[in-house]
């Protein structure tokens, strides 16, 4: 119940209001949200598959077909340090949300007290000076600030919402480390084939070298083409043991990504990769928004941002504060219960801000930078998403007619090499001649394998970018952002 002083006060509190509405006059954020609808694509993302089933699933690596990549992912998930820090901020926020919540509500604390003193007879003459006094109290405390305006809530809210964004990071942190741990992979892949590549140049210079020695000695060529193929099958050996560093270097990684120590490497096999084909959904990029846990992160920092705006112009509105305490209080404890010991106090009390130095006025406008901010972070990141994607689409179309051009030329290769052995087997070639013709089919053979993990990648980034499959929703931020913006995007 209201007593009547509230009562009385309540008109003084409404006269207030009124004037401290007006405090606020010309301070208003300046960003605004826009669809991600309007960044068109159509044209460069012409001649691409669209398919309605194109947006990543939760296990999207699947697709390269090697039971062993998604063990080493589930280990990394399991035990990554960056994963843990991740889930330990999401902690964190919803603690100070919590902080922020207590605030809303009343609070009723417990108290007792004894105490001595003695006052100098100097200060006060006898019976009362130089005589030691007691007195105990017991007492019920009770504070409340009625949320009024609504600024403890905002204030909550704010809170919340950054907790949801630090959530969706969590999924954001996952999407990271699937991305580093399978392009970690793609490169083991194509260690492994540059190794194949340069153990087979080593043998065909090797080959080289055993006839060069022949003809050298027969008088046919001399010193300096020997030396020039001694000098190639070397190189090759340097490659061979470049790529053999390589892999031991990328198992080590892959550990490590997994959360293991190095002895954990020792057990990865030569991986085994499919190359998929590329498609991108069909309701792109409507959906984006709510597939991109840095996009749906971003769009719960506005919402925070928005509900900041909303504390700040709160605490420009005249503050109301209710305290009682209620206890009992005695000079000693056999008084201490009888009905002359009861102690109470309360009452309201009103609060306003008039000369501030422009304290209020510069931290509303400070939450309206936060709000622009947030803003130009959300616009940011869905352009990052779209660049991603675009990026992402046409290299793997370029890795697609590359590795095409580069099949073709390797085919025309294999059939001038396979000539030259038919050549050889008629008498019209040499062991030289063959040897010399298998050079372009292994130069190719290592483009090929190169441009390959290219396109393996590229498939890998389309993935992340279109959102890595994590379990993101866009709804729950999305309502409870356009309740409380207008039109224009801005805060009410």
């Amino acid at each position: 119940m209201i007593s009547q002083t509230t009562r009385k006060l309540l008109p003084a509190l409404a006269a207030l209001s009124l004037a401290a509405c007006a405090s606020t006059h010309g301070i208003a954020p300046e960003g605004t949200m826009r669809s991600a609808d309007r960044l068109h694509s159509e044209r460069a993302l012409g001649n691409t598959k669209l398919s309605n089933v194109a947006w990543p699933g939760a296990s999207w690596w699947n697709g390269l077909g090697d039971p062993q990549l998604d063990r080493l992912i589930k280990d990394g998930l399991a035990d990554a340090p960056s994963v843990a820090a991740a889930n330990a901020r999401v902690r964190k926020a919803f603690a100070q949300a919590g902080l922020a919540e207590a605030g809303i509500y009343p609070t009723l604390g417990a108290s007792a007290q004894e105490s001595h003193i003695q006052l100098p007879e100097t200060l006060a003459p006898a019976p009362i000076g130089g005589k030691l006094m007691h007195s105990t109290i017991l007492s019920l405390n009770f504070s409340w600030a009625p949320d009024i305006w609504g600024g403890k809530h905002a204030k909550y809210d704010a809170a919340i919402g950054q907790a949801r964004a630090q959530e969706v990071d969590v999924q954001a942190a996952r999407a990271s480390l699937i991305q580093n741990i399978t392009q970690t992979y793609v490169g083991l892949d194509q260690a492994y084939e540059m190794r194949d590549v340069a153990a087979q140049d080593a043998k065909r210079n090797a080959g080289l070298r055993v006839l060069a020695a022949q003809r050298v000695k027969a008088g046919i060529d001399n010193q300096i083409v020997l030396s020039q193929i001694i000098s190639a099958e070397e190189a090759a050996h340097q490659q061979q043991k470049a790529a053999e560093q390589q892999i031991v270097a990328l198992k080590t990684t892959l550990a490590m990504l997994a959360g293991q120590g190095p002895d954990y490497g020792l057990s990865i096999e030569r991986p085994n990769l499919n190359t998929p084909a590329i498609a991108i959904p069909s309701t792109l990029p409507s959906e984006l928004v709510s597939r991109r846990p840095d996009v749906v992160a971003a769009r719960w920092r506005v919402e925070a941002a928005s509900r900041g705006i909303d504390a700040s112009k709160a605490d420009f509105y005249p503050s109301l504060n209710l305290s009682a305490m209620l206890g009992v209080a005695a000079g000693n404890l056999k008084d201490l219960f009888g009905s002359d010991a009861l102690l109470v106090y309360g009452g309201p009390a009103i609060s306003l801000p008039i000369l501030d130095g422009g304290r209020l006025r510069n931290q509303l406008r400070g939450s309206d930078a936060d709000f622009d901010l947030a803003v130009a972070g959300y616009d940011q990141a869905v352009l990052t998403a779209m660049r991603d994607i675009v990026d992402a689409v046409q290299t793997a179309r370029a890795l697609d007619s590359e590795i095409a051009s580069a099949k073709a030329s390797r085919a025309a290769a294999d059939k001038s090499a396979r000539l030259t052995q038919q050549r050889r087997q008629a008498g019209l070639a040499t062991q030289l001649d063959v040897l010399n013709a298998q050079k372009p089919l292994l130069q190719l053979d290592q483009q090929i394998k190169q441009l390959q993990s290219k396109r393996i990648d590229a498939w890998v980034r389309l993935n992340v970018a279109l959102g890595g499959g994590v379990p993101v929703n866009e709804a729950a931020v999305s309502t409870a952002f356009d309740k409380k913006n207008d039109s224009k995007g801005n805060p009410q």
